[in-house]
């Protein structure tokens, strides 16, 4: 493809990638690391929760995602991630809500908050600043102040990372500063291999960039790696551009696996990515071996992604960010900036017509005062 050459092109790339979206891939480890020394400073004195519900839309509500996945075998306490306008009906003064909302003005994360607050539900909140903040300024609930200026699902980290360390300020959970260290070494050394200046010949993510362009990715993930599957295939959308799917181990081989049975020419638009991992259960291998073997034989192309690490936590930021940095190469292949989400900004204000948020407002203003 000659006009993978661009992806050598750091003046190109630059011209491309208007907004720096790029940055953000390269400097993962750092924004890691802020995270975790602001989360550190925060203040959580909840007694243990029967149970956890994390609220959110997007880039925000994948956190709570991968603190499921992060969490399986660490903790009893249920975990659930809500992407509605309202708590499911067991929300009560003994469960912790987390409301996330980059912005700050999410009105379905503005709406849960409301619902929360009525139900007396413990409540930690986490935004750059915004009517969430002001709310949990006026009514004394704890909020995490992270940096703005970002697209939100390039805030993962401010997003993500303080939620397994409430959860050990709730002794929920131990261990997590040795986590998340292995974490900001492995992501400085997945920034090293992949980062623009390395030539597309040495880059894997600009190889698999190249390999995939022009198809539909689907992605495939299992256990610690179902929600960074999800992620991956919502980068595809907000960075390349482009439409995508994701399935998860071993839901998919009792029903996924079918549709590419008899799909023909019509599998040719398509490729798949698997994620990998060292520590693979043998049930879990042997399906993504056989799967991988189906798939191919209907002129599927497939690629691999392979976490790094021993810790869960190192094993889903490395994967994370080796999905990052592809989706921006792609985007950058296909000449397209990856930062801007013209469509959802066309739906926010086409949505402003309804005027949930200014009655979740009104609201929330008659119980403060």
């Amino acid at each position: 493809m000659p006009r993978a050459k661009i992806l050598d092109d750091l003046g190109e790339i630059k011209k491309i990638d208007r907004s720096g979206m790029l940055s953000f891939c390269v400097n993962a480890a750092l924004h890691y690391g802020e995270a975790t020394n602001l989360a550190k400073r925060m203040n959580l004195n909840y007694p243990k929760p029967k149970a956890i519900i994390v609220a959110g839309m997007g880039g925000s509500a994948i956190s709570g995602e991968l603190l499921k996945d992060w969490t399986r075998e660490k903790i009893a306490v249920p975990i659930e991630v809500c992407r509605e306008y309202s708590l499911p009906a067991y929300a009560d003064e003994k469960t912790l809500v987390f409301i996330i909302s980059y912005s700050g003005e999410t009105e379905e994360s503005l709406s849960v908050y409301l619902d929360a607050f009525k139900r007396g539900c413990m409540i930690a909140c986490i935004g750059s600043g915004g009517t969430l903040q002001k709310l949990a300024e006026k009514m004394k609930v704890p909020h995490l102040k992270v940096p703005s200026g970002m697209a939100p699902r390039a805030a993962l980290p401010y997003l993500f990372v303080p939620l397994p360390i409430f959860l050990e300020k709730i002794s929920l959970v131990s261990g997590v500063e040795s986590e998340i260290l292995e974490a900001l070494d492995v992501l400085n050394c997945i920034s090293a291999v992949n980062s623009p200046d390395k030539p597309l010949k040495e880059n894997f993510s600009k190889r698999l960039a190249v390999d995939i362009c022009g198809t539909v990715p689907v992605v495939y993930g299992f256990g610690v790696y179902r929600a960074v599957a999800q992620r991956l295939k919502q980068q595809f959308n907000e960075n390349s551009k482009v439409p995508s799917k994701w399935e998860t181990f071993p839901e998919l081989n009792h029903n996924e696996i079918v549709g590419w049975e008899a799909s023909g020419e019509f599998a040719k638009l398509f490729s798949a990515i698997f994620f990998r991992d060292t520590d693979e259960p043998e049930a879990i291998r042997e399906r993504i071996t056989i799967t991988e073997e189906l798939i191919r034989e209907e002129s599927i192309k497939t690629f691999e992604i392979r976490g790094m690490g021993k810790s869960n936590l190192a094993k889903m930021s490395s994967a994370i960010c080796i999905g990052d940095f592809l989706t921006v190469y792609l985007a950058i292949l296909r000449g397209v900036d990856p930062t801007p989400v013209k469509t959802i900004t066309v739906l926010k204000e086409k949505m402003k017509r309804v005027g949930v948020k200014e009655k979740v407002l009104c609201e929330l203003q008659k119980l403060t005062k």
